[in-house]
């Protein structure tokens, strides 16, 4: 039975949608596979790992059957761009095989039956929904990413805080060391409503949605976050647990703060990372009226010193950081200028972009 008959580029696009999240070692053999199915033109093609499902459809029937199957989908993948661009591709199901032909290459493949595979439940109820552009919901998650833990036991750190509130959608990351904080302002209003997203499904989004004005609708379920953007539906089990009280550790009121160059810091903070190691990223920020100076030290006794003159009146402040923190926010950041806000030497440091509430960083100390 024919299932697909289509170019090569009009297949790879939906497989490559789907099998990013698909994990090449598993419990289950057959979530190494993706869910084929077909129901006259439109076959869609569906990937889970239990938290985090996507689908996709598209209208490449090659006949008007109605059919479903699973197969390997890295061997699938590999198969369809190993093949010359400009062929057409059929995809036929005979016997509990998949052949893949394209001018003169056949490929068959074994299946796995598709009642086997197991689908995320959908919610019946959703408590909200948001529709904002995906460039708009790319660049929140693009924001604060970075400051998502990684295999912390404190699970509900390894995903990204996301706050449906009045009329603004907040995402927050914090790993405990540093803490990044995105707001955008929306037309709809919500009653407050707090959800933690997986970090490996934020990592997932961040791959699908596009720079474009097309919207994205997100819908939220007491245990599961719903996203659909053009013909590609992504499912995602929460993260239980109490997220940190982010208003509490954003710094209010200091008085020692100052504008620089985003770029100019970047780079000194480059060339003194060179003189950190591996187990130790330390630098030490001393400032002082007019100037700024970064200085990195080495077990081998090495050093690097940077300084920049900076429009600054306030107290002398003598403070380290983990360079990696500082280097990662600054990287991401596109504007021209920072503001910087700093208490005393034990306190954490506040960096914002000038005249935008809209975005603040929180960084904690280090002992030097």
């Amino acid at each position: 039975m024919q299932i697909i008959k289509t170019s090569r580029d009009t297949l790879l696009r939906p497989l490559q949608i789907v099998s990013g999240i698909v994990e090449r070692r598993h419990t289950l053999p057959i979530l190494a596979n993706i869910l084929i199915s077909k129901d006259g033109d439109m076959v869609s093609f569906l990937s889970t790992d239990i938290e985090v499902q996507i689908t996709t459809r598209a209208n490449i029937g090659g006949s008007s059957d109605v059919t479903a199957t699973t197969v390997a989908a890295r061997k699938l993948l590999d198969i369809l761009r190993a093949l010359p661009e400009s062929g057409d591709v059929s995809v036929t199901l005979v016997n509990k095989r998949l052949t893949v032909q394209s001018g003169k290459s056949r490929f068959a493949l074994q299946t796995l039956a598709a009642e086997e595979f197991p689908t995320v439940a959908q919610a019946e109820h959703y408590n909200a929904s948001v529709t904002l552009p995906q460039k708009t919901l790319k660049h929140l998650f693009n924001m604060v990413h970075f400051s998502m833990a990684q295999q912390d036991i404190r699970y509900y750190l390894n995903g990204l805080l996301l706050v449906l509130d009045g009329n603004h959608v907040i995402a927050v990351a914090t790993d405990g060391h540093r803490l990044a904080f995105c707001q955008v302002a929306t037309e709809q209003t919500f009653a407050r409503q707090e959800v933690i997203i997986p970090r490996k499904t934020i990592l997932e989004l961040q791959r699908l949605l596009e720079e474009t004005d097309e919207p994205v609708q997100l819908d939220i379920a007491n245990n599961q976050v719903k996203l659909v953007l053009g013909d590609i539906e992504l499912i995602s089990k929460l993260v239980e647990g109490k997220f940190p009280d982010f208003n509490r550790v954003i710094p209010k009121g200091y008085k020692n703060n100052f504008t620089l160059s985003r770029d100019g810091l970047l780079r000194s903070l480059q060339r003194a990372a060179i003189m950190t190691s591996d187990k130790f990223k330390g630098v030490r920020c001393i400032i002082t009226p007019g100037s700024m100076k970064i200085s990195s030290t080495n077990a081998d006794q090495e050093e690097a010193v940077e300084e920049l003159e900076i429009d600054y009146g306030g107290d002398s402040v003598d403070i380290g950081f983990n360079v990696t923190y500082l280097l990662d926010v600054l990287n991401n950041l596109k504007c021209d200028q920072i503001n910087i806000a700093l208490g005393d030497s034990n306190s954490s440091a506040l960096i914002s972009i000038p005249d935008n509430p809209d975005f603040k960083y929180v960084v904690m100390p280090m002992r030097i």
